[in-house]
């Protein structure tokens, strides 16, 4: 049974980065995305920055649901869950609180780091738990 544990954060994990990668593509838009990096977080380059966190939450998301390369895959998406705990969420508080986010003006209100905590540990969990059952490839 333990094989499944592994397949249902597998999924689980996929299914949320491909969400976000979509909130950043539609919803806030690349530039959006790079406005807020550049003015919140003080990243150089934030519009290549900002294709790269969309990239990787799209294709490590796909590839975590198929489990492609899962360790990869977590491994890519846990460096950029780190990133935003440390220079987005970690001063705001633990507790997560009403977030409104204005991507076009740069600027996120206050949300605590709660959930990107516990999305950086069952990545990093992922990381080392491995694929589990149903993935396209599997190492032991």
């Amino acid at each position: 049974m333990k094989e499944f544990g592994a397949t249902i954060l597998r999924v689980l994990l996929g299914v949320i980065y491909v969400m976000h990668a979509y909130l950043s593509l539609v919803v806030f838009t690349p530039a959006g995305v790079a406005s807020l990096m550049g003015k919140t977080m003080g990243l150089p380059a934030p519009l290549l920055m900002a294709w790269l966190l969309i990239l990787v939450h799209a294709l490590g998301g796909v590839m975590l649901i198929l489990g492609l390369w899962t360790r990869w895959a977590a491994a890519a998406n846990a460096l950029l869950m780190l990133g935003a705990l440390v220079k987005v969420h970690l001063h705001q508080g633990f507790f997560m609180k009403a977030v409104i986010a204005d991507a076009a003006a740069g600027r996120a209100d206050v949300a605590g780091y709660e959930y990107v905590l516990v999305l950086l540990g069952a990545t990093v969990a992922q990381v080392f738990l491995g694929s589990g059952a149903w993935a396209l490839t599997r190492f032991r």
